[in-house]
């Protein structure tokens, strides 16, 4: 991992349990020096053997890459599930892998609150250390900075990430066709709900955990077996539902839902309800949606069942001529259409 910038440092003597994230008064490069060689050079360590250099210098294997980035600023920054950490690695991974790309490299910027405690870093950075690993990529560069208390709610992260696209893959909006399948991967709304239980601090008979996961070992074999994918969409702010009005609009098609194929748990489906949420619209954050020509889908759903994070994969619905609306056919056998979510459902779920 590269150092990066060296900008508000923090005060970080030998670490102990109680050492906190503090605003440095001079001396912040020697400082910041100092945070990153007990914290993050420890977790994320020097894989591409920077040597401290500003960049991180590697050769892709394709001359396509894939580029990606985002933020996150979710509260509580540890939920049932996962944490802020893991989420952004698990976020920029999977954005990569909508693309048809293999996932590389990523980066990572920190914005840390004054008075945060080390403890917490540590843990969060050791998430995101593992979240990396079981996802198949290196953190290789990054940078850190300090704001005053009560301006940057504990870490803010923002994570950019690169991928090689597979040979011959070609998968996007575009590409969707009439008689196309909607595969889905597996049961919508956990991390919604998990995030949304820890922040109120709701009392649950059964502990619901975020399904924040990497979407690696379900895609990668997919798409290395040749079957042909018109499109993937991970599922995460607006959920399923804003994921297929996204889809319909850039498509100029209509996409058909059974809802009764859309698997959701009793425990998040009773929490929805108690809260006036609709499960469609709920984030997730270890969910996506496959759009395969008719004859590939029992492939499809034969390879991705394969995998543990799509075990549960559902056919749910068809692509159909029409122009960019989502309809979804509920448990009487009516239809009804589906909008994206507008205004914030669930604030500061990623």
């Amino acid at each position: 991992m590269t150092a990066g910038g060296a900008d508000g440092g923090l005060v970080c003597p030998a670490p102990r349990a109680t050492d906190v994230v503090q605003l440095a008064h001079g001396g912040g490069g020697r400082l910041m020096h100092e945070l990153l060689r007990t914290v993050f050079l420890p977790a994320f360590g020097d894989p591409l053997e920077t040597g401290g250099h500003d960049s991180a210098v590697f050769t892709p294997d394709s001359a396509q890459l894939a580029f990606t980035t985002d933020g996150y600023v979710v509260q509580p920054l540890e939920f049932p599930g996962g944490d802020i950490g893991s989420l952004a690695v698990h976020g920029t991974v999977n954005d990569l892998l909508m693309a048809g790309a293999r996932p590389r490299h990523l980066s990572a910027s920190f914005i840390l609150e004054a008075g945060l405690p080390l403890a917490t870093l540590r843990r969060i950075v050791a998430s995101m250390r593992d979240a990396a690993a079981a996802s198949g990529v290196s953190i290789v560069t990054g940078d850190t900075k300090v704001v005053e208390a009560g301006h940057g709610d504990g870490i803010y992260l923002a994570t950019s990430g690169v991928g090689a696209l597979l040979p011959g893959v070609a998968i996007g909006p575009r590409a969707i066709r009439p008689g196309d399948r909607i595969i889905l991967s597996g049961d919508i709304g956990r991390h919604g709900m998990a995030v949304m239980a820890a922040r109120e601090d709701l009392a649950l008979a059964t502990a619901i955990e975020s399904d924040s996961a990497p979407l690696t070992g379900a895609v990668l074999p997919l798409l290395e077996a040749g079957v042909t994918v018109s499109c993937l969409r991970d599922l995460t702010r607006g959920g399923l539902a804003s994921a297929l009005v996204e889809l319909a609009g850039s498509a100029g098609a209509t996409l058909a839902i059974d809802e009764s194929r859309v698997p959701v748990r009793e425990d998040v489906r009773a929490l929805c309800e108690l809260l006036g949420l609709d499960p469609l619209h709920v984030a997730n954050e270890g969910r996506f949606i496959a759009l395969v020509p008719e004859r590939e889908a029992g492939r499809a759903l034969n390879l991705l069942r394969q995998s543990a994070v799509a075990a549960d994969a559902r056919d749910i619905g068809e692509v159909r001529p029409g122009a960019g609306e989502v309809r979804a056919r509920t448990a009487v056998g009516t239809e009804r259409p589906l909008d994206m979510l507008t205004g914030e459902q669930l604030p500061r779920i990623c």
